[in-house]
């Protein structure tokens, strides 16, 4: 698939403004043509980024033509558990005893890890946040950097993407993930909460984006 059609496809279709800032982007920044993917998934221990945390975190960084550049994963202790919400954990199977089991890490402990992981793989890239449910993940990831003395800005692009409006876009009028996957011919993402994590997660992001790439191939030249 040409570059082209790939950087069309983001521009036009996939991006969403951070709804607090409207800061003036420097040109350069706005023009370059070293945009890739930071395909993400998050679970959590509830709904509500002020008040509840993340457990994990899965990462596919790839190219604007889904070639994958590097992946991460990682479980986190939350510093309350106690915060945990029953919806969460029935779709998650978080728990404090089986998290230690499964070698979870501080917050403190997992942010460097994936500091390492995101500098690593962005390189001289600009890393555009993209995420099936973005608002929900981008608020997650942003206040997690933020409590651990690092800014969303520095890390990503001022705008972000979420797959279900590229989806839209080419005519899928779905929104869930179980649908689009559906629409799209693809396995969804799994729902056994033992197996459901971040990296799941951001494996099927990469799945629907691949194959949305796949399917508008030559509509754009």
């Amino acid at each position: 698939m040409q570059l082209r059609y790939a950087s069309a496809l983001l521009f036009l279709f996939g991006f969403s403004m951070l709804p607090s800032h409207a800061e003036t982007v420097p040109a350069k920044l706005a023009t370059t043509q070293s945009f890739a993917l930071a395909l993400i998934d998050v679970e959590t221990t509830g709904l509500d980024a002020d008040v509840h945390e993340m457990i994990d975190i899965g990462a596919v960084y790839v190219d604007v033509d889904g070639r994958e550049l590097g992946r991460f994963f990682i479980r986190i202790k939350p510093a309350h558990p106690e915060r945990a919400q029953a919806g969460a954990k029935a779709v998650n199977g978080y728990s404090e005893k089986r998290w230690r089991a499964l070698g979870a890490v501080s917050s403190s402990e997992a942010i460097r890890a994936f500091e390492e992981f995101h500098h690593q793989t962005a390189a001289d890239r600009t890393m555009i946040f993209t995420a099936f449910n973005v608002g929900f993940d981008q608020a997650f990831v942003s206040r997690w950097l933020s409590r651990e003395g690092r800014s969303f800005r520095d890390w990503y692009f001022y705008q972000v993407l979420d797959l279900p409006s590229m989806a839209w876009a080419q005519g899928l009028r779905e929104l869930s993930g179980s649908e689009i996957a559906q629409a799209l011919g693809i396995p969804a993402e799994t729902r056994d909460p033992l197996r459901h994590t971040g990296e799941t997660g951001a494996d099927f992001n990469l799945s629907v984006y691949r194959e949305l790439m796949k399917r508008s191939s030559g509509s754009l030249r």
